[in-house]
This record gives C-alpha cells, sequence and structure tokens, in this order.
C-alpha cells in the first residue's frame, strides 16, 4: 500500500502502552487537596448505551468511587456519535470536580476523524487516570480456509478486495483496527460497517464476513465452543482468558497492536488538588484484589497511570490513529 513505509516507521516511533507500566504501583497519597471537596454527589458521565461492557466498567469504578470519596458517585449515560456527545457534556462542565467521564480510544480516533467537534480532546481536559485495558483478538469463522493468521494474510493477498472484516461503525475502534491491519499487513480487506459490534459478531458467526476485531470478553465464549477461529491477539502479551492464542508478534506481525483502553478525565481547569485526590483514590480502588477479581471475570486489567502519563499516551494516540486515518483516506463528516 502506497505510504505503507512511512506509516511504519511513524509507528515505530510511538511508545505503546507498556510505557505506563511503571504506574500500575499505587500512587503515593496525595497530601494536599480541597478540604471540602467532595460536599456533594459526583456525576459520572458514560459516553456509551447502558449495558455494553464499558457501562459496566463504569459502574464498577462509581461503586468504588462512591465509598473511598463518601458522597454518590452517579452514573449518567450520554451515548451518541462514537462517544462524542457525552465528551462534550463532559467538557462543558464546570472545572469543580463534580463531573468527570470515562473515555476510551474514540476520544483519540475522533480527533482526527471528525472536522468539526464541539470539543478538543487535549485542551478540554483534565487527564485523572487511565483505568483499565481490554485485549483485542482478531476472529474469524472456521469454514475460512486459514488457521493460522499466517494463512489468512496469504489468503487474503491471493483475493485483494474480495474478503472483508466487520465493525461496530464508521469511525469505532475495531473500525480503524482493520484498516491498521490493512495497512501493516500489506492486504486490502474491504470494510462492512455494522450499527454496533455486536451485529458484526452475528455476521462472523454465521460466516457472512471474514474477520472481526474485538474485545477477548466478548469473543471468548465463542472461540472456546468451537464456533469462531481465533487467529492472534491484537496485544503484547497473551490474556489469560485465552492463553493458547499466540499474540500477532508471536504469529509473524509485529508493530500490529490495539487495546481498548479506558481512562477518566474531568474539565480542563479542574483544580489540581482534586485530581489528584481522585487520581489517588483511583489508583488505591482498582489494585485492591477484590476488584482485579471482579475486572479477571471480564476478561479485564486494572492499568493506572499518573495524570501526566494518560496525558502523554492520550496524544499518543491521537498521533497514532491520525497516521491510520490520514492513510486509510477516512472521514466521517
Amino acid at each position: 500500500m502506497a505510504g505503507g513505509g512511512r506509516f511504519l516507521r511513524a509507528l515505530l516511533r510511538l511508545p505503546t502502552l507498556a510505557v505506563l507500566g511503571a504506574a500500575l504501583a499505587p500512587w503515593p497519597a496525595v497530601a494536599q487537596t480541597t478540604d471540602a471537596w467532595p460536599s456533594r454527589p459526583i456525576r459520572f458521565i458514560l459516553p456509551f448505551p447502558p449495558g455494553g461492557g464499558t457501562d459496566i466498567l463504569g459502574r464498577i469504578i462509581a461503586e468504588r468511587l462512591s465509598a473511598s470519596l463518601g458522597q454518590p458517585v452517579v452514573t449518567e449515560n450520554r451515548g451518541g456519535a462514537g462517544g462524542n456527545v457525552g465528551a462534550e457534556a463532559a467538557a462543558r462542565s464546570a472545572p469543580d470536580g463534580y463531573t468527570i467521564v470515562l473515555v476510551a480510544p474514540s476520544l483519540a480516533i475522533s480527533k482526527s476523524l471528525y472536522s468539526k467537534l464541539g470539543y478538543d480532546a487535549v485542551k478540554d481536559f483534565a487527564p485523572v487516570s487511565l483505568v483499565a485495558t481490554v485485549p483485542n483478538v482478531m476472529v474469524t469463522h472456521p469454514s475460512v480456509p486459514a488457521a493460522t493468521l499466517a494463512e489468512f494474510i496469504r489468503l487474503a493477498k491471493t483475493k485483494p478486495g474480495e474478503m472483508n472484516f466487520g465493525s461496530g461503525g464508521s469511525g469505532t475502534s475495531n473500525h480503524l483496527a482493520g484498516e491498521l491491519f490493512n495497512i501493516v499487513a500489506g492486504v486490502k480487506l474491504v470494510h462492512v460497517p455494522y450499527k454496533g459490534v455486536n451485529l458484526a459478531m452475528n455476521d462472523v458467526l454465521s460466516g457472512q464476513i471474514h474477520l472481526v476485531v474485538i474485545g477477548v470478553p466478548a469473543a471468548a465464549p465463542h472461540i472456546k465452543a468451537g464456533k469462531l477461529r481465533a487467529l492472534a491477539l491484537v496485544a503484547q502479551q497473551r490474556a489469560a482468558a485465552l492463553p493458547e492464542v499466540p499474540t500477532v508478534a508471536e504469529a509473524g506481525l509485529p508493530n500490529f497492536e490495539v487495546t481498548t483502553w479506558y481512562g477518566i478525565l474531568a474539565p480542563a481547569g479542574t483544580p489540581k488538588a482534586i485530581v489528584m485526590r481522585l487520581n489517588a483514590e483511583l489508583v488505591k480502588g482498582m489494585h485492591a484484589p477484590d476488584l482485579k477479581e471482579r475486572l479477571a471475570a471480564m476478561a479485564t486489567e486494572p492499568a493506572t497511570s499518573t495524570p501526566e502519563e494518560f496525558a502523554d499516551y492520550i496524544k499518543r494516540e491521537i498521533a497514532k490513529w491520525g497516521e491510520v486515518v490520514r492513510e486509510a483516506g477516512l472521514k466521517a463528516d
């Protein structure tokens, strides 16, 4: 693909999620904070519809923060436009520590995908912490004549434009993951967008489409039942839920990592003392043994950071997905 070499060189210059590894240990206790905060309930915006994995994660975090802060942390689902509706609502809220928002890779993707957004992903927020990550897996139907990732790539190269991949819609993280796969693997899979990744999953289960990059929690039961074939984990390490599935690097395709991450932001201008108190409570809560056990059941890993590290990570994600958007010639508006 034209420009692929330049793209790969640019991508290799971007640090991965591993740079946050040092932040997985609990952050030191914060000595100074706003004495009167919090004195009332905190609004926690979840920019996705209720019922999904993101919603469940958000409610678990809200429950833990409510207990540690001594005030209710009330979740508010504000879905729409790939998370942009909720993100904009948070960006426009008062920077008083009483509004926070759970964000995902869509925050970084939208920066390049949309020419008109009601917020700036960098300037309009005060990063608090990364909170969790979910590994993704490449799955295909068992009828596809490719038992490994290398075989799938060879098959796709013999049928340029004839094979496809599904996603939860244009601009979603699994859409961009498929486009990144096209670039890195040098193949030409056609994008098939759906109104939700569950619909894409249904069609790969029935053999109507060839590939989906999806979170391990959604795919693992079907893989274990033999209804889907796992080609590779799109991550740096193998997943405990699918220990037999190799990573993409092990399968012969380095430089292809797509981790679904979640983090918490506050509106820009939120007092530093409040941000640091929130960070301390999140780091403590996310690494509590009982919460780690609950997350493990969802194939989700706690992954916290300092506010500064999370800010840098968001910028790197924006740069990474901006390269993919430009290379693939994508635009949502």
